[in-house]
């Protein structure tokens, strides 16, 4: 994993380097700082004494003040120059990983999705990148500065003094024991929070997607209170690991003046009895406690940092360690679908190693090129299991899926894939324009290509009732268009990448029966008719002129003919036929 976190510094590997050098060279310069003020006191402390005067010392004290005010200087333009190499480089990573975890997302299949679950993806999306971004950012600058720092600052000290020095064997493993013991116990806070806020995105976002639901039920007050519930869960877990982490300043604070006040005592001693110290020296040496101190902490911070960041750490290798349970891998790229001919052969389908029940069983049916084939059953029969199979949105457990004559496996996704438009019931729309959202399915159709799907999905007409007609701007998830205009505009989008295989999964349900038979009418003109249209639907007369239809139950065939052959020959058919007329008469 290391040497992956690596590969995304890639395009920011110069800036990474840079920093550490400007960080070397701000060290050299601030460990002069105390030397100039132990000189600058000694200079101060010289005045009256051994026949030195203020005018004796002057030349020599400005010359200090003004070396130290551009070491000062000097020290924050290298700081400037590795916090800004710092911060991009940071950024690029982070933008990196992110990139390369969407990217790793895109490619697993929906049986993994499902298993890591979208709202904890979108967490590690966010959260957890941010999290390892930050690391990486106090690594290419405390972390590396801080043992720079501490060497020369503790070289120095002992130069100073070698008996003064005895503190920090005492201070430094203090220190340790003070933040591992911290360490340990805010760690699990940390991975109990991030769960929560997995929980928190999942309400979050089934809120604010259900919106609609929420309101026509007058549940507010409902997702209010189950909202307050997960908020307060996820500020009580963070407020518990923060009150741990706030006790470590207060406790290395104690530690650093517990070792000043020392210094300063047993110091002062050796000033009082002139064994040699010097006022100045005393001074310096202060700062260098305080520099070598400092340094250690800010070394155990990052590293606690990259504890606790190790939990998102391994949320994010979790992804990457997922395999598709799907896959391409060996099949043939120059392999094209030749025509929309589908058979199924004995195919038998789970959900699932560990399902029990078998969703889709025995199934053998074929599909000619250019047929027309409704199915129908009872909800739950598994209509949408079957027809997933043929873009390989899951595999068959058993049997093959063969289409174009070929098993589906031996194409690649992309080729398989932009030969079938599957146009579901509940209907994706993206924000930018209908033109934009059509487009999508084709894009580089032109704008009379795209007027021609919208005139066969019935979508023209009320798209050009629009202030702003084709050009007119969608909300997010084309929220300001009616159900039925979006699933016209969607079945556009499908009909314009002219696919060998068109699949409605109950598309047409939130549209009336006279627009739905005027987009059966047009597809089945000219412009489609070479295209296999499968067409899932829960009313009999959006399918009752179909070339074949397919009855399902329980994930079986129940039977398969024509409108008029499954009244006659499928209680099933005949059940539901029947109860719509009637359903229809008592209107």
């Amino acid at each position: 994993m290391a040497k992956r976190l690596l590969s995304y510094t890639k395009g920011y590997r110069i800036l990474s380097i840079i920093c550490p050098i400007m960080i070397f060279i701000d060290v050299q310069i601030e460990l002069q700082i105390p030397k100039v003020m132990g000189e600058v006191i000694t200079l101060l402390y010289s005045i009256g004494t051994e026949g030195m005067t203020m005018e004796a010392v002057r030349s020599q004290l400005i010359s200090k003040l003004i070396e130290m005010l551009l070491l000062c200087a000097f020290t924050l333009f290298v700081g400037y120059i590795a916090a800004r190499c710092s911060s991009i480089a940071s950024m690029g990573f982070g933008a990196n990983l992110r990139r390369e975890l969407f990217f790793k997302i895109q490619s697993l299949s929906f049986e993994n999705i499902d298993k890591l679950k979208i709202s904890s993806l979108i967490t590690r999306m966010t959260n957890d990148v941010s999290s390892i971004q930050s690391v990486y950012s106090q690594t290419i600058v405390i972390f590396i500065k801080g043992p720079f720092m501490l060497v020369s600052a503790l070289i120095e000290a002992r130069r100073i003094s070698t008996e003064l020095s005895v503190v920090f064997y005492v201070a430094l493993p203090a220190i340790v024991i003070v933040l591992t013991a911290m360490a340990v116990m805010a760690v699990p806070l940390f991975k109990k929070m991030l769960k929560a806020t997995d929980r928190f995105n999942g309400t979050l976002r089934g809120n604010i997607n259900g919106i609609r639901v929420v309101k026509s039920f007058v549940r507010e007050e409902h997702e209010q209170n189950k909202f307050h519930d997960i908020n307060t869960e996820v500020m009580k877990l963070n407020v518990k690991a923060q009150k741990i982490v706030l006790l470590i300043t207060p406790a290395i604070m104690i530690v650093i003046y517990g070792c000043l006040i020392f210094s300063m005592l047993r110091g002062s001693k050796l000033i009082i009895d002139g064994t040699g110290m010097e006022i100045g020296e005393m001074t310096a040496f202060t700062n260098y406690i305080s520099q070598v101190l400092s340094s250690f902490m800010t070394i155990i911070m990052v590293f606690i940092s990259m504890i606790m960041a190790k939990a998102s750490l391994d949320r994010i290798k979790e992804v990457f360690n997922e395999e598709p349970s799907i896959n391409d891998d060996g099949a043939d790229e120059s392999l094209k679908v030749k025509d929309g001919s589908i058979e199924f052969r004995n195919v038998t389908f789970k959900y699932g190693e560990k399902a029990v029940k078998n969703s889709l069983e025995n199934i053998d049916i074929k599909i000619e090129s250019g047929e027309t084939v409704g199915i129908i059953g009872a909800t739950g029969a598994s209509k949408s299991t079957l027809i997933q199979l043929i873009p390989r949105i899951y595999d068959a457990t058993e049997g093959e899926v063969i289409v174009g004559g070929e098993n589906v496996k031996n194409y690649t996704f992309k080729n398989l894939r932009e030969e079938i438009s599957v146009v579901l019931q509940q209907n994706l729309l993206f924000s930018g324009s209908i033109k934009e959202n059509i487009r999508w399915g084709k894009l580089t159709a032109t704008d009379e290509e795209v007027e021609k799907a919208a005139k066969a999905a019935e979508a023209h007409d009320f798209i050009t009732e629009f202030e702003n007609g084709y050009d007119t701007e969608l909300g997010q998830g084309g929220n300001n268009v009616s159900g039925g205009q979006r699933q016209r505009i969607c079945i556009a989008r499908a009909l314009i990448r002219r696919p060998k295989i068109l699949i409605f999964d109950d598309c047409t349900s939130a549209v009336d029966t006279a627009t739905d038979a005027k987009i059966r009418a047009a597809l089945r003109g000219d412009d489609y008719k070479d295209i296999t249209k499968l067409i899932i639907a829960q009313r009999i007369t959006s399918i009752m002129d179909a070339d074949r239809i397919i009855v399902i139950d329980g994930g079986k065939i129940d039977s398969v003919g024509t409108h008029e052959e499954l009244l006659t020959k499928s209680e099933i058919y005949h059940e539901i036929f029947v109860s719509q007329q009637e359903g229809v008469l008592a209107q």
